[in-house]
């Protein structure tokens, strides 16, 4: 539950604002509590105004003032939204209902500026309302408003919530969602070892953060800030299948299984007939937006996607096994999902080099054969070879291995730097067949050894993430690592001091090789660098400004926190020597599974 305090500068009056969704319903519940300042009494009009665009449109809706629930309801089709209140009295003290974003309409917030709503009871087009709530202010002491908002697929839906909110009563239900998501997020008796209090915060509530952005029906969002949407009229609320994979990792290392259970299950959904999971999608599994074409400038037909994440969802799901052993959810997912994945990366590959054939980046920009995907490929193919195992399906056992042999060899064949034995970036097919080297240093070639195609003291991913420290630090910055050299993303000027803007996940990269190779305290400072630069409510950025430190495109970037967890419990495995218990398979560090519940 947030908690802000505002203390509006010409009013005396302070005001404590708790917001929450509950973890059962689909509601939005705000608790306000307001106190003078300066001693004496005072009538308080709140205000709320509610400018939703329904069904993703700001046309068509209907808003209306329903009497007999004293609410007001916005509707378009199958998606209804109620907003509802009380002050000091048992429900509404104003409303007024109207047009909106039109040239001859602002909205119905307007009407509120002089204190006193029109009582306007239905609109339709584009649409807004405003409610209206009292209290009466004592000299001493406090007032407690509640508004709410009550979302469903039909007007009975919708007004059932409204009820089930006015019977218990709204502050009843926020006491109800903070006691959830207290035991929710303390559920793993976790020895911190020696993390100070501001990573252990971090990290439980990135957990919170991250179950914010997880659709019910297994979708993992980017993130929900529609900041973003003034960049280019899109946003982050898509579910891509790497995020979703990193983010599976990261939740089924601190042991929230039941959560990571359904993203698998929304991959299962959205698998094509061919193997392949497109660039990304919408939470209901329909495809999103995309800038990845079907054809390439040379006019041949190309696969529009990042084949890394196909892989990591594999990778992912053997990862999730490992952990939870429930042999009969991961066999339920062979045939559909694990069976063609495989089948693809096996066959999506150049016969000549051996090497995956050529698909978009993880950074969603260039076309190539990327030392990040190879090793996701890598990783995802001996994943699926793991979980035929499990089958005695020999067959496949015996393909999926010896791809994986082959993508590994054609990697260190020809994704290696001569001279200076650190990965490229990437290489790609010249007009003659040969492959052409990009020498860009790139955080992303961490997975080498993240996805375990090279251990983490081997000489050449040394020599990788040395010069990934080396050029692509934000020294004459505010510190952290950049993507890649000469990163132009949401960059503002040109000094060739910085590589790029800072990105926390590079950063959380750098700091797992520290943890792979046992220098806990450089990793530590790391990971206090990444808290030091989360906004003051705790939510990490997709990126930082290098001079100022302010979070430039969204907040939260559900990766980020991903991977702060990811790196928190990697570097609690190194502190506490990786003793994984032999019945649950949870590291030493998580006691729950021997705590018994009370």
């Amino acid at each position: 539950m947030s908690k802000v305090v505002l203390t509006p500068p010409a009013l005396p009056v302070e005001l404590t604002v708790n917001d929450t969704v509950h973890p059962l319903y689909t509601i939005f519940l705000r608790q306000i509590t307001a106190r003078s300042t300066d001693g004496g009494a005072h009538d308080l009009r709140l205000f709320f105004a509610q400018d939703l665009h329904v069904h993703e449109s700001s046309h068509g809706v209907t808003a209306l003032y329903h009497p007999q629930e004293d609410a007001v309801i916005h509707y378009r089709k199958d998606r209804y939204i109620l907003a509802g209140g009380h002050g000091d009295g048992p429900g509404l003290d104003q409303y007024a209902v109207g047009t909106a974003e039109t040239r001859a309409s602002r909205g119905t917030w307007v009407d509120a500026e002089d204190g006193t709503l029109s009582r306007n009871p239905v609109a339709h087009g584009s649409v807004d309302s405003t409610i209206g709530l009292n209290a009466r202010l004592g000299p001493v002491g406090s007032s407690t408003l509640h508004y709410w908002l009550c979302t469903g697929m039909s007007m009975d839906e919708v007004t059932a919530l409204h009820r089930r909110v006015r019977a218990s009563g709204p502050g009843e239900l926020l006491d109800q969602a903070d006691q959830v998501y207290r035991i929710w997020v303390n559920k793993s008796q976790i020895d911190f070892a020696d993390l100070p209090p501001v990573v252990v915060d971090a990290f439980k509530r990135s957990l919170l953060v991250l179950r914010t952005q997880i659709d019910n029906r297994g979708a993992i969002l980017g993130s929900c800030d529609s900041d973003i949407y003034s960049f280019n009229h899109d946003s982050y609320a898509y579910a891509w299948p790497r995020d979703g994979a990193f983010v599976s990792i990261g939740l089924d290392a601190a042991g929230y299984y039941g959560v990571t259970r359904r993203f698998f299950r929304f991959c299962e959904r959205t698998i094509t007939p061919e193997g392949y999971l497109f660039h990304k999608y919408h939470p209901d599994g329909t495809l999103g937006s995309t800038w990845h074409p079907w054809i390439d400038l040379g006019g041949a037909a190309q696969y529009p996607i990042q084949e890394d994440e196909t892989a990591l969802v594999l990778h992912a799901l053997w990862n999730h096994y490992d952990r939870v052993r429930d042999i009969e959810f991961v066999i339920s997912l062979y045939d559909p999902l694990v069976v063609p994945a495989a089948e693809f990366l096996v066959r999506y590959r150049d016969p000549g080099t051996g090497l995956p054939l050529p698909s978009y980046d993880l950074w969603e920009e260039q076309h190539g054969i990327f030392t990040f995907t190879v090793a996701a490929v890598h990783a995802g193919l001996l994943a699926a070879s793991r979980i035929a195992t499990l089958l005695g399906d020999t067959h496949r056992v015996a393909r999926y291995r010896e791809a994986a042999a082959e993508v590994k060899a054609a990697a260190l064949a020809h994704l290696v730097e001569d001279g200076s034995g650190r990965f490229l970036k990437a290489v790609r097919f010249d007009v003659d067949g040969s492959l052409v080297p990009d020498r860009t240093v790139d955080a992303s070639a961490y997975g080498v050894f993240a996805f375990g195609l090279l251990p983490p003291d081997d000489p050449r991913v040394h020599a990788t993430m040395e010069v990934v420290e080396a050029r692509l630090g934000v020294r004459a910055g505010i510190g952290g690592v950049a993507r890649y050299e000469l990163d132009r993303y949401q960059r503002n000027g040109d000094d060739p001091g910085l590589p790029g803007n800072p990105w926390p996940i590079c950063t959380l990269w750098l700091a797992e090789w520290y943890i792979g190779l046992g220098d806990l305290p450089r990793a530590l400072s790391l990971l206090e660098w990444v808290c030091s630069h989360a906004t003051r409510a705790g939510l990490m950025p997709e990126q930082l400004d290098p001079r100022t430190g302010a979070p430039l495109s969204v907040a939260p970037l559900t990766w980020s926190h991903s991977t702060f967890v990811l790196a928190v419990t990697r570097y609690l495995d190194a502190f506490h020597g990786i003793r994984p218990c032999p019945t649950c398979g949870l590291s030493s560090f998580q006691g729950s599974h021997i705590r018994p519940w009370v």
